[in-house]
């Protein structure tokens, strides 16, 4: 009975060793991915900011607030006419990124379709990959970093430059007691190109380029992101634009400021997504750390027992014989 029982102890801590690597480096890889549908709002501000008056016979005001609300929208429809043909799990994010001055009034408004790897987060190029209308071919990453993040540099995609750089993994700080990984990018100043939907009415961009007016544009990004989910749970950025040779369009200078300010990431939506993150990172950790050391401390320890039960029947009985019963 020991010897059965031993077997079948020993049955199952195979099982579980073998459970162990798999679930880390067979069904994770597989299992870990962002939904297609996903929909997410983040709202920024610049406290103070300046920003160029274009009502106000351009001028170039302080103002005590510029609003940035960033949407990320999971195109489904989308995303399943490019799996069909690329053989692997897409996301399509169709993106907007809109500022508002102090009265609400957009100021800018830059749509973008970015297309990547649900597993992986490595872009994916596919017809509709865009930025403002303007077809673009990513290199690295653009919102979320890859799940389990390292400690290194990565490439990043600047929709304002449709250029990638790397941005630099800068330590590992403690942000709303979670532990996470500080990443900074410097762009520049950069030449780009002026926005399709302008803030003037009857204004086109191609109206301003026969000027020979320039829009150029530099930033400081910061991300603080979590390792675990590769999910950025905070963003700041140092931002600046200007118009240049800015006198062709009948301004009184020749470089102007478009705006300036330091845009940071408002405290309710940092709290609301740092909850989302840590919800989520549970269900990582269990893929690639609780559940496979778990599978396999459970092995080791039905190992051990099988052995014991197993050393247990091959002992010697050393019961003495009963005495025969008298006749």
């Amino acid at each position: 009975m020991r010897r059965r029982a031993s077997l079948v102890l020993l049955a199952f801590a195979v099982f579980f060793a073998a459970m162990s690597p798999l679930l880390r480096w067979y069904a994770f890889p597989r299992l870990a991915k962002i939904p297609p549908s996903q929909y997410q709002e983040t709202v920024l501000e610049a406290k103070p900011a300046t920003l160029l008056d274009y009502n106000d016979n351009m001028k170039v005001k302080t103002v005590p607030k510029v609003t940035i609300v960033q949407t990320l929208k999971g195109n489904v429809e989308e995303s399943e006419k490019i799996e069909r043909n690329a053989g692997r799990d897409v996301v399509v994010w169709d993106a907007l990124s809109f500022v508002a001055g102090p009265d609400g009034k957009m100021v800018s408004e830059i749509p973008e379709r970015y297309i990547f790897d649900a597993h992986t987060q490595a872009p994916v190029h596919a017809t509709g990959e865009s930025v403002d209308g303007d077809p673009v071919r990513r290199e690295g990453i653009e919102f979320k970093w890859p799940f389990l993040t390292q400690k290194r540099d990565y490439e990043y995609f600047d929709a304002q430059a449709r250029t990638s750089s790397p941005i630099h993994y800068r330590g590992t700080r403690t942000f709303h007691g979670m532990e996470v990984y500080y990443f900074e990018q410097t762009v520049p100043w950069t030449k780009v190109p002026m926005p399709k939907k302008m803030p003037i009415k009857g204004v086109t961009p191609q109206q301003i380029a026969k000027t020979g007016m320039t829009r150029w544009y530099t930033t400081k990004r910061m991300f603080w992101v979590d390792p675990v989910t590769g999910a950025p749970v905070n963003g700041e950025e140092i931002h600046k634009e200007e118009l240049r040779n800015a006198r062709k369009m009948g301004m009184p200078q020749d470089t102007m400021t478009v705006f300036a300010g330091h845009v940071k990431m408002r405290p309710d939506y940092v709290e609301s997504i740092v909850d989302l993150v840590e919800s989520q990172r549970l269900l990582v950790l269990l893929l690639t750390s609780y559940l496979p050391w778990g599978f396999l401390a459970l092995g080791v320890g039905l190992l051990a027992l099988a052995l014991w039960l197993e050393a247990r029947s091959r002992r010697p009985d050393t019961t003495p014989d009963p005495a025969p019963t008298p006749a």
